[in-house]
């Protein structure tokens, strides 16, 4: 049997075979250089691997033997003598029936994706096209190369041979893990510059990081380190309180120097450490910079990518390890690219262009791919704007989203960061595995229909849709730009609401905003005083509020079951509390002119 050997075994069959084991696998070179200079550990790592036929996850954790303080032992013999195979001879595999190991024999290894290009107008609808090549190298290269990444061997450059360019995403991650070239699918280790954890996540990963690294160990570096409590705070639970605590006692305990604090519940304000919403307080405190690796204990970390940079969402265990060693192991994604052209209509924000794009490629389009957005109007966009395309690319099951750094984005980070910082962009010769391009003058407001944000519609398709309340806020909604968007549209109409509005801040900085901001055409007046006079709800204390839900006493949650218009992100039964809720997806515009008759409405009535 060769590795030559074509098949059309599934390899989704094959990835749901019993957990791999592994011997020796490659260290981190901060820790494999000097063993003895760490404690033993014993490290868990997590495997990804997507199927080519189709979006498929396959995540096993991994625990592997203690790290010996003595070098490493020789590797064992290699699963069989095919050459192709031998590189990976330090990894044994165990527990796998003999029938599946030899059918994962005939399992394709790679595959290559063509995407054609794609013009889309207003209201239109396709599938990508993608083809698939399947390799005749063996199939258990990709799985272990994938387990047990190694530095292939390198020949001089010849005669004739053609330099390929690279992505931003690409560029970004070669320069993390001091390498000059980088393709898509390559595991390797990056130096990350920021880890982002809060009330959430924050507990679990301090409880790993503490079990694998001990309990008096330090973290690699106290000022990479941001901690900010937002999730789950304005409550009188118990357990959620007692995770704020944990995460207090730690930052104390390591000296985290970015740790956004909030001891008095009562009243936020008198608390000038705290911030509110993760995403939106890195961006507004400096923690977002071009050309850098931010990683976070959120999915929804992906929002970083509006300035540049790499940034995506990481589990407990991962971030337990980043904690002590400043390192992660990470797959290159391949990149998706998004074209945005033509004048933006006054009646679309980028909410509008985000659900768009994820109605066109589905939540499983860009499934562990990255996603670059560019074009005339991605450049007219302010920063908050830009935030909200690359915040929503992991409803379409993106690895991050990336938006080319300007003067847009330097202007922003004036006065919010010291730290020197390195923009990188996309080669004129980068591979793109698709390219999609709209006209953005021919689009209309959207929304997300029930129970998915690729559930698009257009507004006006949905005004028989009688509405319970109206939601803004959010990481995704609740930025001083989606509320300027908001008043708007109250000031245009000069009518009051007519279903309850809950207005919800991200940050202290966009509630003090809304209190101190003319809105433009209003005659001096504040996004406070317009919401007054059109009857929504006081502006809350900033925090993610009702958007996942939360504890029972949650400000806004959904308590029994509703239809509301949400600026938030996700749509699934029981997202903001009810399981039998109903949730619309809309931007600012389309929220607030909803928020005016009771059913879902297009702004176009009012702007």
């Amino acid at each position: 049997m060769t590795c030559g050997t074509r098949s059309s075994f599934s390899l989704v069959h094959w990835l749901e075979a019993p957990v791999l084991g592994i011997s020796s696998l490659p260290l981190p070179p901060s820790l494999s250089s000097d063993t003895s200079a760490h404690p033993p550990l014993s490290l868990s790592l997590l495997i990804l691997e997507i199927s080519s036929a189709r979006p498929f996850l396959f995540r096993h954790i991994i625990d592997t033997p203690t790290l010996p303080a003595s070098p490493l032992p020789p590797p064992p013999t290699p699963l069989h003598s095919c050459k192709n195979c031998k590189r990976f001879s330090p990894i044994i595999l165990y527990s796998l029936p003999p029938v599946l190991l030899m059918a994962a024999t005939f399992v394709p290894a790679h595959t290559a994706f063509f995407g054609a290009k794609k013009e889309i107008g207003a209201r239109s609808s396709f599938s990508p096209s993608i083809s698939a090549h399947r390799c005749r190298k063996h199939a258990l290269n990709k799985v272990l190369a994938v387990m047990a990444p190694t530095q292939p061997s390198r020949a001089p450059a010849t005669t004739g041979s053609v330099k390929h360019g690279m992505t931003m995403t690409e560029k970004i991650l070669a320069k993390s893990s001091d390498r000059s070239k980088l393709e898509p699918g390559e595991n390797i280790w990056v130096n990350i510059d920021v880890l982002m954890t809060h009330d959430v996540c924050g507990p679990g990963t301090i409880g790993i990081f503490k079990k694998e690294f001990g309990k008096n160990a330090k973290v690699w570096d106290r000022e990479k380190i941001v901690i900010i409590p937002d999730h789950y705070i304005f409550t009188s639970d118990e357990r959620a309180n007692r995770n704020v605590d944990i995460i207090r006692d730690f930052a104390l305990e390591q000296n985290i120097k970015y740790f956004y604090d909030i001891k008095d519940l009562s009243n936020f304000k008198v608390n000038p450490d705290y911030k509110g919403v993760c995403h939106v307080a890195l961006a507004q405190e400096g923690h977002c910079r071009p050309g850098e690796v931010l990683l976070g204990t959120d999915s929804h970390t992906c929002n970083a990518g509006a300035f540049g940079q790499f940034a995506t969402g990481i589990g407990n265990t991962d971030a337990g390890f980043v904690m002590g060693t400043g390192k992660l192991l990470l797959k290159v994604p391949p990149t998706m690219r998004f074209v945005l052209d033509g004048e933006m209509p006054h009646y679309l924000l980028a909410k509008d262009l985000i659900l768009q794009i994820i109605g066109e490629i589905t939540v499983a389009g860009a499934t562990y791919k990255s996603m670059e957005f560019v074009g005339s109007t991605v450049e007219s966009l302010n920063m908050e704007e830009r935030m909200t395309l690359c915040n929503m690319v992991v409803e379409a099951g993106g690895k991050n989203g990336v938006v080319p750094p300007d003067e847009t984005t330097f202007k922003y980070l004036e006065g919010k960061t010291s730290l020197n910082y390195e923009p990188v962009y996309s080669d004129e010769s980068a591979k793109f595995i698709s390219e999609y391009r709209f006209d953005v003058s021919k689009l209309e407001p959207v929304v997300a229909k029930p129970h998915s944000p690729d559930n698009r519609a257009l507004a006006r398709e949905c005004k028989d849709v009688k509405i319970d309340r109206v939601y803004i806020g959010s990481c995704t909604g609740g930025k001083t730009e989606d509320f300027m968007a908001a008043a708007k549209v109250f000031l245009a109409s000069g009518k009051k609401v007519k279903v309850p509005t809950f207005l919800v801040p991200a940050t202290q900085k966009v509630w003090m905003d809304l209190y101190s901001l003319p809105v433009p055409g209003s005659g001096g007046k504040t996004c406070s005083q317009i919401f007054e006079e059109a009857g929504c709800d006081t502006p809350a204390s900033p925090s993610c509020g009702a958007c996942l839900g939360g504890p029972r006493d949650t400000y806004a949650r959904m308590n029994e079951p509703m239809v509301c218009v949400s600026t938030t992100n996700r749509n699934f039964p029981g997202r903001m509390g009810h399981k039998e809720g109903q949730i619309y997806l809309a931007s600012p515009y389309t929220a607030a002119a909803s928020a005016l008759t009771g059913y879902v409405t297009d702004p176009r009535e009012f702007l």
